[in-house]
């Protein structure tokens, strides 16, 4: 079972596993896309720990706990005490580089639109590179795409 069949609780055998297992090629693309985002060889400037601590934060953000519990699970192994506080959406950050980032991070999550480049300068200010931009703009795009995913499996699972 991929990552997201678990958290929708799809059950083996159900008429959502029989749909699901005629999409198994973006199921397979989804795992693989969250291996890359959180989990990459060459992680640049944003540790496995910060990005799964970023990405737990929008779980809860998008208030999907299942989908928290699993970033936890990764903060937890990525063993980085520093990072493990901003999973939680009201923790206060001191460094200016990492409060920048988290801010960046919560405003890709609950208010895209609301980027300029402003704040990607401001991003830049406190010694984020453009690669690390990006990276961060990806990680929010997966985790808002995963909770997507979820909301949509859970409407359909309660429909049958």
């Amino acid at each position: 079972m991929t990552l997201i069949e678990t958290l929708a609780s799809v059950r083996p055998g159900s008429a959502l596993a029989e749909a699901m297992g005629k999409r198994a090629e973006i199921l397979r693309l989804s795992e693989a896309a969250h291996d890359a985002v959180l989990l990459p060889h060459d992680p640049g400037g944003l540790s496995h720990g910060l990005r799964a601590a970023l990405a737990a934060r929008m779980a809860r953000h998008n208030r999907s706990p299942a989908l928290a519990s699993h970033y936890d699970t990764l903060v937890a192994r990525a063993d980085e005490p520093a990072t493990a506080l901003l999973a939680e959406p009201d923790t206060n950050v001191s460094d200016p580089r990492t409060a920048e980032i988290v801010r960046h991070a919560d405003r890709l999550t609950v208010a895209p639109r609301d980027a300029t480049r402003a704040h990607v300068e401001a991003l830049r200010q406190v010694g984020v590179t453009d690669a690390d931009i990006v990276r961060l703009a990806e990680l929010a795009a997966f985790v808002n795409y995963q909770v997507r995913v979820l909301a949509g499996l859970k409407l359909l699972g309660e429909m049958r």
